[in-house]
C-alpha cells in the first residue's frame, strides 16, 4: 500500500490530502502538524477551516485511509511520498526583508525528513516557494542522506478559496516539476499515478523543476495584475462618469481577454497574491532585472492605492471627519464563501478609518471576534507564521465592536462599508437599515453588489466603486 504523508495541516494540506484520500481508497494518507489544537480540530466535528464541501469529504475518509496526527516523525519515516505544505512567510528582517520568502519552516522540515528517513522518499513541495527552493532542499537532503535516495518534485497548488474542493476534484491542470534524470522521471510518474485516479491524463503537465515553481508565481501575478488593471480603470471611470461594470463587461466580451477577474473592488487579498508578487519582485532584483521587478511592483502599488482611495472617499464624504462616528463594516474575509482573512483589504480599510478615530461595528458571517481583533492589532506579515509563534494575546482595539448580525452592525451608524461580497448582503432589508441609521446615511460599496438606484430611492448617499458619482460626492476629493 502506498503511503502519503503531508507536513502541514493548513488551507492547502488539509483539503488536498482529503481529496487524495477520497479518490484513492488504496492509498493511506496522513496529515501531520506540530500544532496540537489544529490536529484536534481536524479530528473533531468543527474543522479548523471553512470550505464548501470539505466536511463531507473529511467525514467520508477520516479513520479509513485519512489520518490527522501530531506524530510527525512516525508518519514521515513510513511514507513513500511526502508533501511539504508549511508556511513560507515574507521575511520581515534581514536580507530581502519585505520581499523575500522566509524558508525557516521549510528548511527545518527538510532536515527532519533527512533525520528520520530509513527508505527512499519522494519529497513534494506544495507550499508556494521561491524559484530554486527545490535545489536548496535537495542539497539539505542529499548532504544528510545516509545513503537514502531523495527525489524532489514541485507540485504547486492552484486552489481558489471558497471553491477549493471543486478545484481539487476538477482541476484545470496539475503541474508536476522534476529533475530530467531517470530517477526524476520515475518520481514524476509516481505522483502522476496518484492524480490519474481522477484527473484526465491530458491535464497532468510534467515540466522541469524551475518551470513548475515559476508557473505558480506567474499565475498569481497575472491574476492580481488583472484585478489591479480593472481597479485602475475604476478610478478613471469615477473621474469621467463612465461605469466600470459596463467597461469591464465590454472588455471581457473579447475572447482573447475573457470575463474572469475583471470585477472592480476595494482591492485584492488572500494569502498568495501579494506574497507571490513580492517574491517575484525579489527574484527579478536578484537576477539583475530591475525593470521587470518595477513592472510587477506596480500591481501591488495600485492595490494599495485602491484601498487608500476607498478610505479617503469615506472620510471626505462625511464632512471630512469620521472621528467618533459609528461606521458599520459588512464583511471581513478577503472574499465570500471563506473564513480566511489573510491580507484582506478590510484590514487596511479598518486601520485607515481607525486612524481617523472612527468607531467600527464589524459583521462577517464566517469570521469570529478573536480573529478580527487579532488581525487589526498584528503587524504586516505576522499572520503567515504558525499560530504558536504569533503574538499571544493581541490587545483588543477599543474602537472596534464585533457583532453577529448586519442590522446590529448598522444600527445608529453614520455609514456602511460593504467589503466582502457575501450573498446575504445583496438581500438585506436596506429600508430597515436606513430607518435605523443616522442621517445623512451613507453606503460605500467596495464590491459593487448592491442596486445603487434602489438605495438612492430609499434615501442613502451611495458610493460604488467605479460607478458615476452621487452628486453629493462630486465636489469631494477622492485622494488626500
Amino acid at each position: 500500500m502506498v503511503k502519503i504523508c503531508c507536513i502541514g495541516a493548513g488551507y492547502v494540506g488539509g483539503p488536498t490530502m482529503a481529496v487524495i484520500a477520497l479518490k484513492c481508497p488504496s492509498i493511506e494518507v496522513a496529515v501531520v502538524d506540530i500544532s496540537i489544537p489544529r490536529i484536534n480540530a481536524w479530528n473533531s466535528d468543527q474543522l479548523p477551516i471553512y470550505e464548501p464541501g470539505l466536511e463531507d469529504v473529511v467525514k467520508q475518509c477520516r479513520g479509513r485511509n485519512l489520518f490527522f496526527s501530531t506524530d510527525v516523525e512516525k508518519h514521515v519515516s513510513e511514507a513513500d511520498i511526502i508533501f511539504v505544505s508549511v508556511n513560507t512567510p515574507t521575511k520581515t528582517q534581514g536580507l530581502g526583508a519585505g520581499k523575500a520568502a522566509d524558508l525557516t519552516y521549510w528548511e527545518s522540515a527538510a532536515r527532519m525528513i533527512a533525520d528520520v528517513s530509513k527508505s527512499n522518499k519522494i519529497v513534494v513541495e506544495k507550499s508556494t516557494v521561491p524559484v530554486r527552493t527545490a535545489e536548496a532542499i535537495e542539497k539539505i537532503l542529499t548532504h544528510n542522506s545516509k545513503g537514502i535516495n531523495f527525489q524532489i518534485l514541485s507540485n504547486p497548488e492552484f486552489l481558489a478559496e471558497g471553491t477549493a474542493i471543486q478545484d481539487l476534484l476538477k482541476p484545470d491542470r496539475v503541474l508536476i516539476g522534476g529533475r530530467e534524470t531517470p530517477n526524476g522521471q520515475k518520481a514524476i510518474q509516481a505522483l502522476k499515478d496518484v492524480y490519474a485516479h481522477w484527473v484526465p491524463e491530458d491535464r497532468i503537465i510534467a515540466t522541469n523543476l524551475w518551470s513548475a515553481e515559476l508557473s505558480k508565481l506567474a499565475a498569481n501575478a497575472f491574476l492580481a495584475q488583472r484585478i489591479s488593471s480593472v481597479n485602475a480603470m475604476s478610478a478613471l471611470c469615477e473621474a469621467t462618469g463612465a461605469d466600470v461594470t459596463q467597461v469591464s463587461h465590454a472588455v471581457g466580451k473579447d475572447s482573447r481577454i475573457g470575463p474572469k477577474f475583471l470585477s472592480a473592488s476595494v482591492g485584492f487579498g488572500g494569502s498568495c497574491f501579494q506574497k507571490d508578487i513580492l517574491n517575484l519582485v525579489y527574484i527579478c532584483e536578484c537576477n539583475g532585472l530591475p525593470e521587470v521587478a518595477n513592472y510587477w511592483k506596480q500591481v501591488i502599488k495600485v492595490n494599495d492605492y485602491q484601498k487608500n482611495r476607498f478610505v479617503n472617499r469615506v472620510v471626505s464624504s462625511m464632512f471630512n471627519t469620521v472621528s467618533g462616528k459609528k461606521i458599520a463594516i459588512l464583511g471581513f474575509a478577503f472574499k465570500k464563501d471563506t473564513g480566511d482573512t489573510r491580507e484582506t483589504p478590510t484590514i487596511d480599510v479598518c486601520k485607515g478609518l481607525l486612524g481617523d478615530k472612527a468607531r467600527l461595528s464589524i459583521y462577517d458571517p464566517q469570521v469570529n471576534e478573536d480573529q478580527i481583533q487579532r488581525d487589526l492589532s498584528m503587524n504586516k506579515f505576522d499572520w503567515d507564521h504558525p499560530l504558536h509563534l504569533q503574538p499571544l494575546s493581541p490587545t483588543a482595539v477599543k474602537q472596534v465592536n464585533v457583532v453577529w448580525d448586519a442590522y446590529e452592525a448598522t444600527k445608529d451608524a453614520h455609514g456602511v462599508c460593504i467589503l466582502t461580497e457575501w450573498d446575504e448582503f445583496k438581500t438585506l432589508d436596506y429600508q430597515r437599515i436606513y430607518d435605523n441609521m443616522r442621517k445623512p446615511a451613507f453606503v460605500f460599496d467596495g464590491r459593487n453588489i448592491i442596486n445603487v438606484d434602489k438605495l438612492r430611492e430609499i434615501g442613502f448617499i451611495v458610493y460604488s466603486i467605479g460607478k458615476p458619482l452621487d452628486p453629493w460626492l462630486k465636489d469631494m476629493p477622492a485622494v488626500a
